[in-house]
């Protein structure tokens, strides 16, 4: 099989596959140019309320391949940066599932992500030091932004790879489950994002990632929403609540 980027959606949970075994699903450049189109038409499926993103055959991705950066390093950086920018901006909440190698794009896709689980036994790493890249401005803040800037810092200047706990410890990833039990956690997570209510999620990801001028948009769309009357009776009737705000309108 080429390499490619595999979807599918079920349960109301979108999961795309970054497929490339034979390079440990290190990213081409037609890889990097096919995520923002399929992100776009997952964001605006409103079957889909959370997306997953993880790699194939146990490692999550080593990056680039290499073999991309020796025609055009400022083109084949510049697609990276647009495929992370737009997983950034994913307007429903994004989840990488971590297993294995997590290095360089990889590890641009996996902070891009709104949450990181990791598999025990993972490996982190921010690695152009090693080809002597300077890494892009947005994906620097991103890091600082999850893991401060000593251990940003530490990442950057010495292209090291930590192992999953570390990565815990600082920051870069929110769960670590033992091997064998990244799939079943992750399954478990996500139901609980698609229960809850889109509205509250998309304006706190706004929020959370820094936006300033959405305020009046967010409290617009609340007194239009039914899905605070909802969460209220739900409450008190001690059911499930039905939100029916969507991103997708």
């Amino acid at each position: 099989m080429e390499p490619q980027l595999l979807h599918h959606v079920a349960d109301s949970v979108a999961t795309v596959v970054i497929h490339h075994p034979a390079k440990r699903n290190a990213m081409t450049a037609a890889m990097w140019e096919a995520l923002p189109p399929l992100l776009a038409a997952l964001a605006a499926d409103p079957e889909v309320r959370a997306l997953v993103l993880t790699g194939a055959d146990g490692t999550f991705c080593a990056g680039a391949d290499i073999s991309t950066l020796q025609g055009s390093p400022e083109r084949a950086q510049a697609l990276a940066v647009a495929a992370e920018e737009a997983l950034a901006a994913f307007p429903k909440p994004t989840l990488a599932a971590v297993r294995g190698h997590c290095v360089g794009g990889g590890s641009q896709l996996a902070a891009a992500c709104d949450l990181r689980f990791a598999e025990r036994g993972a490996l982190f790493g921010v690695t152009p030091a090693k080809l002597g890249i300077v890494y892009p401005a947005s994906s620097t803040r991103r890091l600082v932004s999850l893991v401060g800037p000593a251990a940003a810092k530490y990442l950057l200047f010495s292209g090291e790879l930590i192992d999953a706990e570390r990565a815990l410890r600082t920051g870069l990833v929110d769960e670590v489950l033992p091997e064998g039990g990244l799939a079943g956690r992750v399954a478990a997570f996500t139901r609980v994002l698609a229960a809850r209510s889109q509205l509250t999620q998309a304006a706190a990801k706004e929020f959370a990632n820094g936006r300033t001028d959405r305020d009046g948009h967010w409290a617009a769309r609340a007194r239009e929403s039914s899905d605070t009357a909802e969460g209220v009776t739900a409450f008190l009737e001690r059911r499930a609540p039905r939100f029916t705000w969507t991103t997708s309108g």
